[in-house]
């Protein structure tokens, strides 16, 4: 039983309502949540949420050695089951779907490389088309609003004309205010359906959902123009399989609408709002800007589209180096601050950013954490790495809550 530990298996942490454990208590809050458990027992511990049962690692220096014990622990059976609980299409892995998975996973070779090129074009032309239209259409009022809103509405529409197309008439699709906000509504209880809370339980989610998904049906789609190549892969995968319903393959677009904007619309107001702020970090990063430009032969002007390629992209350092990311971070915490650790893009990731990296384990065995630790887990345990932990750590951020002021 689980409820009866065993000796070097991590402290329980179990709920007074069966099988729903502590998933309400998670859902609502999951940092404090796992913060107050993490003072209590220590770096490691486990929490019964929705009849699974979840170790958390909360110290990011155990993790390189987790993730290589891959006989163990796989990440593809938590996928595999949340995933299509959470999105509304059935679980790929099995004999249902022969191939599929596997034909899903290269797909994702069309996002890398000298696919991006592409990729970047069509978004920094979308983005001048939603600011022109909507923000820089010579029209003389000033309008007040929310910052968040502003970035939202924007990066929100630009990512989608990104990635799934235009409508027929090559314009700009209609409703993209209702899908948004059918989004955010649905994207607030996602804590709750990653801890499996049945989406029943979840008030109007499973209608917003609904209405979500009715948006990428094939009828749909296939009216569009100009989608990714990416997307396109995808639909004429979905259509090998027949048994795969047309609801079932809006479902999986859907899905990839949320892993898309789901943190990037945080993100971007998080960097909007800093740079606004502090009006040094603002001149730095025109300035950055406006050199990469001239560098190129190109003179800034409001009146032109600015189309920077991914070679630029790479010189802006300040405005932020993606790829820099965790190492920078890891830097942050061995040697003190540098540049890239500093730039505005991967503060914005921080404050934003609530990820986990999840592992089940295939097998009762003995978990090494470092050389003098190691914990027992059971077959079926749900190992979950918590980046979030070091993110607004006060030990490696002086305010963890609030924008590095020093960043960029």
């Amino acid at each position: 039983m689980f409820g009866c530990r065993k000796p070097g298996e991590p402290p329980l942490v179990k709920g007074w309502i069966p099988f729903v454990g502590k998933a309400l208590d998670f859902g609502k809050d999951a940092h404090k949540f796992l913060e107050e458990h993490r003072r209590e027992h220590g770096d490691v511990f486990t929490v019964q949420i929705a009849g699974k049962y979840m170790t958390f690692i909360m110290d990011p220096l155990l993790y390189p050695g987790i993730i290589k014990q891959g006989r163990q622990l796989d990440f593809h059976e938590f996928t595999d089951k949340v995933a299509p609980l959470t999105f509304g299409y059935p679980p790929v892995l099995g004999n249902t779907f022969p191939g599929l998975w596997e034909q899903i996973k290269r797909s994702f070779q069309l996002l890398q490389g000298d696919h991006l090129a592409p990729l970047t074009e069509s978004m920094m032309g979308n983005l001048m088309l939603v600011f022109r239209q909507d923000h820089l259409n010579g029209a003389s009022d000033w309008r007040r609003g929310s910052l968040y809103e502003f970035c939202c509405s924007v990066m929100f529409e630009a990512s989608f004309l990104t990635i799934y197309g235009r409508p027929a008439t090559g314009g700009r699709h209609g409703g993209m205010d209702r899908l948004r906000n059918d989004f955010h509504k649905f994207d607030n209880m996602f804590p709750f359906l990653i801890a499996q809370i049945p989406i029943w339980l979840l008030g109007r989610t499973l209608a917003i959902r609904q209405k979500l998904i009715s948006y990428f049906l094939p009828q749909h789609m296939s009216q569009w123009t100009n989608t990714s190549q990416f997307i396109q892969r995808r639909a004429q995968l979905f259509e090998q399989h027949d048994k795969l319903k047309d609801v079932e393959k809006a479902a999986h677009h859907f899905a990839i609408l949320w892993a898309s904007v789901g943190n990037t619309l945080p993100a971007t107001f998080w960097a909007a709002y800093f740079l606004v702020s502090q009006v040094e970090a603002l001149k730095v990063v025109r300035q950055e800007i406006v050199d990469v430009l001239r560098d190129s032969g190109v003179d800034f002007s409001t009146s032109n589209d600015i189309m920077l390629s991914k070679e630029q992209l790479d010189k802006l350092v300040f405005l932020g180096a993606f790829q820099f990311m965790f190492r920078s971070v890891m830097k942050r915490v061995d040697n003190g601050p540098s540049p890239s650790s500093e730039s505005a893009i991967n503060e914005s990731l921080r404050l934003s950013s609530a990820s986990m990296n999840i592992r089940v384990a295939q097998e009762d065995f003995s978990l090494r954490l470092d050389s003098d630790r190691s914990v027992g887990v059971r077959k079926g345990d749900v190992i979950a790495l918590y980046p979030q932990s070091l993110h607004l750590d006060p030990e490696v951020y002086e305010d963890p809550q609030v924008r590095d002021q020093r960043s960029p």
